[in-house]
């Protein structure tokens, strides 16, 4: 039987839009067990095929076993320390337009930071805080006025 929080190599048998199934060797032995869509990544994951494919092989953590026999699974907690930060870092949406801004072509990107927020004081991190909020909103509002411009043309 497989041990919860043991670490087993695993091949990915199925995908489903929820999840994807796992089958781990274990001493001859053949267990299928189910990753849930959110322990794939530690970022949110829309479309598990991003990530996974049939035959995939990966590394998984058992997180339990219900009275049916039923195995649930992560990949996420499977990842060593630095593998996580390093995809956090990778993926760190802080900077990223959300979707409905990106379909409306409202792309926001920022001013660099100088100082990591570790090293900014509280009042530092406030100034930088409002000076980007006070950006969005006069974009915002300048997207706003030339739709109300080409509706009024329009009539």
């Amino acid at each position: 039987m497989l041990e919860i929080g043991k670490i087993y190599d695993g091949k990915v048998k199925g995908i489903t839009n929820y999840g994807a199934f796992v089958e781990v060797l274990q001493e001859g032995e053949k267990f299928t067990g189910m990753v849930h869509i959110s322990e794939v990544a530690n970022i949110f994951v829309n479309d598990i095929r991003e990530f996974l494919t049939e035959g995939q092989e990966v590394k998984v953590t058992v997180l339990q076993v219900n009275e049916q026999g039923k195995i649930s699974m992560s990949i996420k907690k499977a990842l060593p320390k630095e593998e996580k930060s390093q995809q956090r870092f990778r993926e760190n949406r802080q900077n990223r337009p959300n979707r409905q801004a990106r379909d409306k072509g409202i792309v926001w990107e920022g001013m660099p930071s100088q100082k990591s927020n570790s090293e900014m004081s509280f009042e530092d991190m406030m100034t930088h805080f409002k000076q980007n909020s006070e950006e969005r909103i006069s974009d915002i509002k300048r997207i706003t006025d030339r739709k109300t411009r080409s509706r009024r043309r329009a009539k």
